[in-house]
């Protein structure tokens, strides 16, 4: 990294899964000390890591929405997915580099883990050769869904495997029959195939869905008793061994 002293810093942060009291003391300082602010979005709402900074942002700060071009409109498997995004992150990073080569330091807040299925990761690989880049971890998404359900997920020496459930059925089947424990993220219009390649793997008993955990709105139920459609914020947990005591 080769970055001036007359330039600014980055500072990535993770706003943790959705209760604003879950942010760390350094992230919530920093976002209150950044001169520019930016977050990512949909293009037709605010942002869940915005809405989780509240009133935390400078009055002062220039503020920088980036919207995302789609979300699930295209499959991640259609070629034009990974070109749109791309420009769309080029975008974004230059834009923030902007900011920085004049001096001023950016926050760019993103909920959960920054480094965890995030997409400040795309920023953070397009300029940390180039500026001074901090990051501050977030409590996941993951740990926010087995504290909301009071479920242990892993004993001993268990072994947890996260997935993402863009993966194909037999790829989740085999990723399941591997793990002890297991988070499924990225549910959404994959939940049928989920549940299917869970009953396959013979984990569909044991398996628990959460909804926007640590938010308002938050529950969780078996995931045999889940009826309708998976919003963004939800996630399947498989827990590992059954007693260990």
């Amino acid at each position: 990294m080769n970055a001036s002293a007359a330039t600014g810093r980055l500072s990535i942060l993770g706003m943790g899964p959705g209760d604003p009291e879950l942010m760390t003391l350094k992230a919530a300082r920093m976002l209150r000390e950044s001169p520019v602010v930016a977050w990512f979005c949909r293009h037709d709402r605010p942002g869940h890591a915005r809405q989780i900074a509240g009133d935390m942002l400078p009055a002062q700060a220039e503020t920088l929405r980036f919207a995302y071009p789609f979300t699930t409109e295209i499959p991640v498997s259609d070629p034009a997915y990974l070109v749109r995004m791309a420009a769309f992150y080029d975008d974004c990073a230059g834009q923030i580099a902007t900011r920085l080569q004049n001096g001023q330091d950016v926050a760019l807040l993103c909920e959960g883990d920054p480094f965890l299925f995030g997409s400040a990761m795309y920023v953070f690989d397009r300029l940390q050769d180039r500026f001074a880049c901090t990051v501050v971890p977030g409590i996941t998404a993951m740990a926010g869904c087995w504290s909301a359900a009071r479920q242990p997920m892993v004993h001993g020496d268990d072994v947890l495997c996260v997935i993402p459930g863009t993966l194909d059925e037999a790829a989740l089947t085999a990723a399941l029959e591997r793990a002890d424990a297991a988070v499924i993220m990225k549910l959404g219009r994959n939940l049928e195939k989920v549940r299917t390649a869970l009953r396959h793997a013979g984990r569909e008993d044991r398996a628990i869905y959460v909804e926007r955990a640590t938010q308002p709105q938050q529950r969780w139920m078996r995931l045999a008793d889940m009826t309708g459609p998976a919003p963004y914020f939800s996630i399947i947990l498989v827990p590992g061994r059954e007693d260990a005591r």
